[in-house]
């Protein structure tokens, strides 16, 4: 058996170290995304034209800072990968409109599971200890987010609700490939172009695209374009860079508990028993998934 070098361990330690912190940042922004969506729905704003907002801001504001070198291929694969994200978030919503909002997040949060079964699909047989956190995962899922109930038989809901997580999923992993060597300024800078150029068309063929008119509008646009994506998906991107997309996926699904602990302090929610129970399933998941089969850390 062939040891790796000290300086190697370090680097692979080193490496992980920062993709878990990369993840958990990228998990905590994310979780704010929903609060946002609900002030600026709250204040009078069409989702698609805050989508369409939030990522034109984005796109404005770190084009001008990161486009110089681009070469055109690299250009076209970055706006792809903004398209499986504009993809993904419109099943997304299309599923919240059908079935409820915690059937809709289990769905999108197996994304672990579809990255898993694409790389099986590849030839990259999954590790055990990747199949044991996505279940734990899974379980703890069902107690934060909530099972499927009787309002969540709608075939088409679940159907779309399922192809968010799948594109989420592909969205990660064609991000792990094609932003390789792009820093995660550029690729967030790109996907933002293609996700606000495609709200703003979804929005001016439905009639509500707007620019907002209250300072409370203002503010959830603001807000929504800081943290859950100016923060957010550079981490992510770190996080896929130095994990891989399953793993990064799998501590993606730390976010739901995050908006859970979010919404009890700011919102003044209770704490569930069911919640608390599943967020241990969730962080035993994510723990798990960052082992190799053999009980250490994985390299990187």
């Amino acid at each position: 058996m062939t040891v790796a070098p000290p300086v190697h361990r370090a680097a692979a330690r080193s490496a992980l170290q920062a993709g878990v912190l990369w993840a958990l940042l990228a998990a905590a922004a994310f979780s704010t995304l929903g609060i946002w969506g609900k002030l600026a729905a709250q204040a009078g704003l069409p989702s698609d034209a805050t989508l369409a907002l939030r990522f034109s801001l984005v796109a404005a504001l770190l084009l001008p800072l990161t486009a110089r070198g681009v070469t055109r291929p690299q250009a076209l694969r970055m706006l792809a990968v903004g398209g499986l994200y504009a993809l993904a978030t419109t099943c997304y919503f299309g599923a919240l409109g059908r079935i409820t909002a915690g059937a809709t997040g289990l769905l999108l949060y197996l994304a672990p599971a579809f990255v898993i079964l694409f790389a099986w699909l590849r030839g990259h047989v999954p590790a055990r200890t990747q199949l044991a956190a996505v279940g734990l995962t899974a379980a703890g899922l069902g107690l934060v987010v909530g099972l499927p109930g009787p309002a969540d038989r709608d075939p088409l809901g679940l159907l779309l609700g399922a192809g968010a997580g799948a594109l989420y999923a592909l969205y990660l992993m064609v991000s792990e490939r094609w932003l390789a060597g792009q820093s995660a300024w550029t690729g967030t800078a790109f996907m933002a172009l293609t996700a606000g150029a495609y709200f703003a068309a979804r929005a001016a063929l439905s009639g509500t695209l707007t620019l907002p008119a209250t300072g409370a509008q203002w503010g959830a646009v603001l807000g929504m374009a800081l943290i859950p994506t100016l923060v957010a998906v550079p981490a992510l991107y770190g996080a896929v860079r130095h994990l891989g997309a399953a793993r990064a996926s799998l501590l993606g699904t730390l976010e739901p508990l995050f908006t859970v602990l979010l919404a009890a302090v700011v919102l003044q929610e209770a704490l569930r028993p069911t919640l608390l129970a599943g967020g241990g399933l969730i962080l035993a998941g994510a723990v798990l998934s960052q082992l190799r089969p053999g009980g250490g850390p994985r390299p990187a």
